[in-house]
């Protein structure tokens, strides 16, 4: 049943992708920022899929990058950067609102504190692991996809996206996995070997449907 509830997070990542990008940058900011937000709450849940554990946050992870790759394909560097740090100050932000939350004192009526405390508590080594990996991992991003983008002359965008990504997401899930997850995990091998192997999957998928929308929002975007 997760198989098909993977595959459904998937369509409806690409779906939001695809709104954003039509509807504009700021749209795709928020997005990006949005979906790392997530990914740092959700990241703490394994769930079984395809026969192995695995943390539920892989396509939020995946996502952030394409919306990075789209600001940049359709916007520019520039603006890409700009995102990177955008998201550095949102993150740092729910890092620290996540810990004064858990300093109020509950009433006594209250059912939701224990709820809290187990979802925010590993928020610190969990998000001050994920802005380092995240810095060095999308700046990686916006070199390759830059890099890519010139050697191919702006053409082959699935290629780029495919590529830029795959290099992205392996450095991204091993070095985040041992700093954010080593000890918290059931196994922190096949987290990483599964974690990328579905990250793999989604960028395939993704890329392949946001390659075909390409001349249409291209010619939205300048007509």
């Amino acid at each position: 049943m997760n198989e098909i509830f993977f595959i459904t997070h998937i369509f409806l990542v690409i779906i939001f992708l695809l709104a954003a990008l039509k509807l504009g940058k700021e749209y795709l900011i928020t997005l990006l920022v949005l979906q790392v937000i997530l990914a740092n709450i959700f990241i703490i849940k394994q769930i079984d899929l395809f026969t192995k554990t695995v943390t539920a946050t892989d396509v939020f992870i995946v996502g952030s990058i394409f919306c990075q790759n789209l600001i940049q394909e359709f916007y520019s560097k520039k603006d890409a950067i700009k995102a990177i740090y955008i998201s550095f100050f949102m993150m740092i932000f729910f890092l620290v609102m996540a810990k004064l939350h858990l300093l109020y004192t509950p009433a006594l009526t209250d059912t939701t504190q224990k709820s809290f405390e187990t979802l925010l508590v590993k928020s610190p080594r969990i998000i001050l692991s994920s802005i380092f990996v995240f810095f060095l991992s999308q700046r990686l991003d916006v070199f390759l996809f830059s890099f890519l983008k010139k050697l191919f002359k702006d053409k082959k965008l699935s290629l780029r996206l495919f590529v830029s990504s795959t290099v992205t997401q392996l450095f991204d899930t091993i070095l985040f996995s041992f700093l954010a997850l080593y000890g918290i995990v059931y196994s922190i091998l096949n987290i990483i070997l599964f974690s990328f192997s579905i990250k793999v999957i989604t960028i395939f998928v993704s890329s392949l449907f946001l390659t075909a929308t390409k001349k249409i929002i291209k010619q939205e975007k300048h007509g």
